[in-house]
């Protein structure tokens, strides 16, 4: 229901609830819940910038900001949490004071706007695990991209939801003080774990709400005891789980979206001793260059309630152009996650029989497939290696090494061992089985060799699936120490291992290898203060 300032109902629980919280003004709409044409409405009536595209779904902008901004986060440094975070450049502190002058700030632009939007959702499929999350905002579009993200109440949910567990004050379009200590930019994304609120100034990008909560689970379910973990995650219809981990452009969307599986989620997951669960009610996918023919699923998914986020469109006809990339490459859609015709609902599984670890080698020198010991797991998932694809501005064509523990450092809250461990503990526990996939080159590096082809990365993941390649004969990949199978079904036996299809010299290869070995000993010496000699001893060794 839309409020209106005459309504006997104005002061109304969401009214008291936030006043008292927050001091949030009464004399105006607060929008809470709301249904995807109300939001729809909301947006194009006081949205500049919004529109509807062909296929129904609401298309907007998010202002100057067109991705995350990890430099600007901020957690605050109190004594119930500062002993458990992993301090550094990826948290860095603030003291309660700034995020006070910061929250106040948020609460003084909100006050100023015509209406508000509530979405009150949780945050984890397990009602055991699940957390209760309050968004608060001026926007409708960030209204129901969190409607889209969040797992969404039924009425009765809604009408018991009472005091939420964590609550996102969202005034991105006013920007921070940069004369705040700490700050650094006018944009802030600040967490105070105590408080257990987040106040965002200075970006309109949605994504950071949805990382934001992410974050908050990669702090309180290891404190329970569950794993939280950036994976995808599908089920065989006899019940077999896999996970897929992968940074982007590994291909952890599109392989784990297999019409002959169950998809669970496509980003966010936990492991608890009841099985894994999605975090989330949506999924967030990248849509440049989408496709019907390539990604039919996405790109049906993109329907009415969906939110497209600056994708370029014809005025007139609402086509989207999906190749245009002239606002940013990182164009995205939101939608709810049963959009998605196979989604596993709800989004729970068991325990996962298989753990994927995607990489994207430019150099060309990782086999196609590994599997791995839970000891080369273990250094694998807090290398969380890919490589990235130079410019070719300068005629820069040498690939570049990145490294991204437990593949997604940016949201990583406690020191990377302890997801690290928790991972071999349930790996062993459970008989998972590892394997290491590299979706990248082959014969040779970015600009000589070609790319696996995605129909052989697919011939492998079924091949693990079936458990052909648990029972296949290995050899030892040296250096990297890897076992690699001598044969998979539909996958030329050559191209699995790196040496016999490289295109250069005997000499080059050695070279490019052992340089990526070095690329991958000289990041793991950040984290093996805390590593086992095991876990060090499963590197490369050079």
């Amino acid at each position: 229901m839309i409020h209106t300032k005459h309504d006997d109902v104005l002061n109304d629980e969401i009214h008291q609830a936030l006043h008292n919280v927050a001091r949030v003004d009464f004399s105006k709409p607060i929008i809470r819940n709301a249904s995807v044409a109300v939001l729809y409405e909301e947006a194009l009536a006081h949205e500049a910038g919004t529109g509807l595209t062909a296929s129904g779904a609401l298309v907007t902008d998010s202002g100057d900001k067109k991705g995350r901004s990890p430099k600007d986060k901020r957690i605050v440094e109190e004594p119930s949490s500062k002993d458990n975070i992993w301090w550094g450049p990826v948290n860095v502190g603030m003291s309660e004071q700034s995020f006070m002058v910061n929250r106040e700030r948020a609460i003084d632009y909100l006050n100023t706007r015509s209406r508000l939007y509530v979405f009150d959702g949780f945050a984890g499929w397990d009602p055991k695990y699940r957390i209760k999350v309050r968004i608060v905002c001026a926007r409708a579009y960030h209204a129901l991209f969190m409607r889209n993200m969040l797992i969404r109440p039924t009425e009765e949910e809604l009408a018991e939801f009472g005091e939420p567990d964590f609550t996102i004050f969202n005034a991105g379009q006013f920007p921070a003080n940069r004369y705040t200590t700490g700050m650094t930019s006018t944009t802030s994304i600040c967490l105070d774990f105590k408080r257990a609120e987040m106040v965002i100034l200075g970006t309109q990008y949605a994504g950071e709400m949805k990382k934001g909560i992410f974050t908050v689970m990669h702090y309180l379910m290891p404190k329970a005891g569950v794993l939280s973990l950036h994976s995808s995650a599908n089920q065989s219809h006899e019940g077999d789980v896999s996970l897929f981990f992968g940074l982007s452009g590994t291909g952890k969307t599109t392989l784990s979206a297999d019409p002959q599986r169950l998809l669970i989620g496509d980003d966010e997951h936990c492991w608890s001793d009841d099985g894994i669960f999605n975090i989330e009610g949506g999924c967030y996918a990248k849509c440049i260059d989408l496709s019907a023919e390539k990604e039919p699923e996405i790109f049906n998914a993109i329907r009415f309630g969906s939110v497209l986020e600056n994708v370029v469109y014809d005025p007139i006809s609402r086509m989207v152009d999906y190749t245009d990339a002239s606002k940013t490459e990182n164009t995205r859609c939101a939608y709810p996650i049963d959009y998605i015709p196979n989604a596993k609902i709800p989004c729970v599984g068991g325990h996962p029989k298989n753990i994927i670890l995607l990489t994207c080698d430019a150099f060309g020198v990782l086999p196609p497939v590994s599997k791995l010991t839970p000891e080369q797991a273990m250094y694998h998932f807090i290398s969380g290696y890919t490589a990235k694809i130079a410019g070719t501005e300068e005629g820069v064509t040498e690939p570049q090494a990145t490294f991204s523990t437990c593949f997604g450092a940016p949201f990583l809250v406690w020191h990377p061992t302890k997801y690290a461990t928790m991972l071999a503990e349930k790996m062993q526990q459970h008989k998972a089985d590892a394997w290491l996939i590299n979706t990248g080159w082959n014969g040779g590096p970015y600009g000589v060799g070609k790319r696996v082809a995605l129909k052989y990365s697919r011939a492998i993941i079924d091949a693990i699936h079936s458990g052909e390649l648990s029972n296949a004969e290995y050899e030892n990949y040296p250096v990297f120490n890897l076992p690699i199978p001598k044969a998979v079904t539909g996958v030329p036996s050559e191209i699995l291992n790196p040496a016999r299809t490289w295109q250069g010299t005997p000499e080059s290869y050695s070279q490019t290898r052992d340089k990526l070995a070095k690329l991958f000993t000289d990041n793991f010496k950040t984290y093996a203060d805390k590593a086992s000699a095991e876990v060090l001893g499963a590197g490369p060794q050079l």
